[in-house]
């Protein structure tokens, strides 16, 4: 619509005909957003019109007129209708729609305006001075008394199917709450009954009525309707008032955390008092004079009496100077000492919160705690007020509410995909009260679990900790808090161990990297020899071997004499020698009760004439099997097979030794391989020496053939290359690893080397009467 249009919309604005100020409002409301349009609809009166069709007008003229206001304050313009006499009746008006009319497109312009005049910072886009209540919390004050289910009605809109509607009026909440911790302006607003019981309603008093607010509004149920928006399918709809309502829960987190307990204050002494009545303490225990043992105390009638045992007098005056002089009021509880008030500087007030809710919610749980916990040993107990404000704490950086996300929701709009949602949305956020409930109990389990004790208290805490990040942390956007709290209760301890190792590697990883990467190296090479020594050794203390039976008796008899005497001698011992020169070996026709000596064993072989050393023992890569057996035997393909890890699936398990021979006319042939009459002979193509096989070992099982043949390898500076070698050396190298990383302190893991470490201390002024302290 052109400018030069706007005297004669105006006339039909104005009309007494219902069909034409509908037409003519509905063509205003797609125009007005134009901010030299809407500047000339202000300056020719318009203002007056739309604000008497909101008051006077209903059905689709009232909603066009409603969206038209609600565009034109988008563009920062229209603000002068809200002053002014009569300006409180507007805002009036628009709350008595939210609460009476049904229409949503009514509600949807209504709660949009709302939106507008809560979060209107005074002074913008105005010509002159702004009066006091005009805009903010302050203005909606008069007409949420006349209304007082405004609240609650609004809060029900959060469930409704329209996701516009939805969006309002969570934009409308979001702004009354940052409004209300803003400027602290919540007094007088909450509704009759006020807040229900519990300390978690407040602060405690004076400047910080907004926490009363909040409860209010907590009770009548919006966590739950936004926790079910978080983990519902219309995220694209809400994504911006949902990530601005999260990131307000992190501000209420902050603000309730930076109040500081103080006795001075009733509410705070009440909320103390509240945790030591519901600890049952007229259940008192002796220390030291009963071992732990508990003592009851007969139940205490209305009037002080202690039912037929002595005088109410008697019995009252116990009871009082028994409270007054308990020394451990306090520490009973879980408090390091007796001044619990000063324990909460960390945690503040959102700790006690949630102490005392866990409290009032787990009364009688947390009654047979503390009586279960003092049948132990003063540095056997778990101290319970600790463990809770610690568990909050854990929540605390774990959602990371010191780092507001307010500023950022523009930038995280762009991001639409499922992945994202899940890395932009928390709704356990909202669940902030059972989790901590969950994560106590869960640190109470560790407790037990790892027999803890008062020095260990910060590793519990750690373990808690890793649960948190891993139960919570890892948890889907869609997951429900029934599920978390079970996985929080039921997670292995066992695990948990792991976990902070794999955390704690992860971190020296990160801190130490390229020192950490040198001394992998390291205790790898160390590791390397010191299995190569422990495989060599295997070699000097001598083994038997087996000797399979030949395939083909006629063959093996055509054989000269000493072959023949061979194949009735099925044991063989090996053994090298003390220098590490030779291998001997001899055939025995029974294994015999006791190792035979070097003198018995009358053949050896020199080892710096050995070629290679193959097998068919199965590698730490196992790749595709040799299909021929026999072809196996060949040095070509055994040495294939060992360098490349390849499995030969035989029926014997055999280590083959080769050398490089000169082929004698007429001489006697070396070692036949498995029983064959033909050795398996590989020559050169240059015709060079040709490498044949000088000596076979059919190990009696799998360790020994491991032990054999890498430690043969070994011996001709080669690399091992069975499993069970690999996993050893591995295995060596990583328990060093653990064991160096044993002796570096906790805040080393996250700090880094501490300065100074490792400097030798100075002999300046020491004579030599002195000693270091380790």
């Amino acid at each position: 619509m052109d400018q030069a249009d706007i005297p004669a919309l105006l006339s039909r604005l104005a009309s007494d005909e219902d069909a034409a100020r509908k037409m003519a409002v509905f063509k205003l409301q797609s125009s007005i957003n134009d901010p030299a349009f809407a500047d000339v609809f202000i300056s020719s009166g318009g203002l007056v019109i739309l604000r008497r069709l909101i008051m006077t007008t209903g059905g689709n003229t009232l909603a066009y007129s409603l969206q038209s206001l609600s565009r034109l304050l988008e563009v920062d313009m229209g603000w002068d209708i809200f002053e002014g006499v009569g300006a409180g009746e507007l805002v009036e008006r628009v709350v008595e729609l939210v609460v009476t009319n049904p229409l949503v497109n009514i509600l949807r312009g209504a709660m949009s305006i709302l939106v507008g005049v809560v979060g209107h910072q005074p002074g913008q886009g105005q010509k002159g001075g702004v009066v006091p209540g005009t805009f903010g919390f302050r203005a909606l004050k008069p007409a949420v008394a006349v209304y007082p289910q405004f609240f609650e009605l609004v809060i029900q809109q959060l469930q409704s199917a329209d996701h516009a509607l939805c969006a309002n009026a969570l934009g409308l909440i979001n702004a009354l709450v940052r409004d209300a911790v803003v400027n602290d302006v919540a007094s007088g607003t909450v509704a009759a009954g006020g807040p229900k019981g519990g300390t978690a309603a407040g602060g405690g008093g004076g400047g910080e009525d907004w926490s009363k607010f909040i409860k209010r509004l907590q009770d009548l149920g919006l966590i739950k309707a936004v926790y079910n928006l978080l983990q519902s399918s219309s995220l694209q709809d809400l994504a911006h008032p949902l990530l601005e309502f999260q990131g307000l829960t992190k501000v209420l987190l902050r603000k309730w955390r930076e109040v500081r307990v103080d006795l001075e204050r009733p509410e705070h002494r009440r909320a103390l008092k509240g945790l030591h009545l519901a600890s049952a303490p007229d259940r008192r225990h002796v220390n030291g004079v009963a071992g732990g043992v508990v003592v009851p105390i007969p139940p205490q009638q209305e009037d002080g009496t202690a039912g037929q045992s002595g005088t109410a007098t008697t019995t009252t005056t116990t009871r009082k100077t028994s409270r007054k002089h308990n020394p451990e009021k306090w520490r009973r509880l879980g408090f390091e000492t007796e001044s619990p008030a000063a324990e909460f500087e960390t945690a503040g007030f959102l700790g006690m919160m949630d102490l005392t809710d866990y409290v009032r919610k787990n009364e009688d749980g947390f009654q047979k705690l503390l009586l279960e916990q003092s049948t132990h040993p003063l540095n056997e107990r778990c101290p319970v007020a600790r463990a809770s404000l610690a568990v909050t704490m854990i929540l605390y950086d774990h959602f990371e509410v010191d780092k507001s996300d307010l500023e950022d929701i523009r930038g995280y709009l762009a991001l639409n995909d499922g992945k994202n949602n899940d890395r932009l949305f928390k709704p356990l956020l909202l669940q902030w009260s059972r989790l901590h409930t969950a994560g106590l109990h869960a640190f109470f389990r560790m407790w037990k679990a790892t027999g803890a004790q008062r020095e260990d208290f910060d590793k519990v805490a750690e373990l808690v900790r890793i649960l948190i990040e891993q139960v919570v942390g890892q948890a889907s956007r869609t997951k429900d808090v029934l599920e978390v709290e079970d996985d929080l209760q039921e997670y292995d301890a066992g695990r948990l161990r792991e976990l902070q190792m794999e955390l704690l590697e992860l971190s020296f990883e990160d801190q130490w990297g390229t020192h950490l990467f040198q001394v992998r190296e390291e205790l790898k090479h160390e590791a390397l020899s010191f299995v190569k020594e422990q495989r060599i050794r295997c070699l000097l203390q001598g083994s038997w071997f087996t000797k399979p039976m030949s395939r083909n008796n006629n063959a093996h008899s055509r054989e000269n004499s000493y072959q023949k005497r061979r194949l009735y001698q099925p044991w063989r011992y090996a053994r090298l020698s003390h220098n590490r020169r030779y291998l001997h070996y001899a055939d025995f026709p029974e294994r015999l009760a006791y190792d035979p000596g070097l003198e018995a064993l009358t053949e050896k072989i020199d080892l710096s004439t050995i070629s290679s050393v193959v097998s068919n023992v199965s590698a730490p890569n196992e790749t595709e099997p040799v299909a021929d057996p026999d072809a196996a035997d060949s040095p070509a393909a055994n040495s294939t097979a060992s360098r490349h890890g390849a499995q030969v699936h035989k029926p014997t398990t055999k280590i083959t030794i080769y050398s490089f021979v000169e082929d004698i006319p007429g001489g006697s042939k070396p070692e036949s391989v498995a029983g064959n009459s033909t050795s398996a002979v590989a020559a050169t193509s240059n015709g060079e020496p040709k490498e044949q096989p000088i000596l076979t070992l059919f190990p009696l099982n799998h360790s020994l053939a491991s032990e054999w043949l890498d430690g043969l390898l070994m011996l001709l500076n080669q690399t091992p290359i069975t499993a069970e070698t690999n996993k050893l050396v591995t295995l060596v190298s990583e328990y060093g690893l653990k064991i160096r990383l044993l002796n570096v302190r906790l805040e080393q893991m996250y700090a880094g080397p501490v300065p100074g470490a490792g400097v030798v201390p100075s002999r300046e002024g020491l004579d030599e009467d002195y000693f270091y302290e380790i």
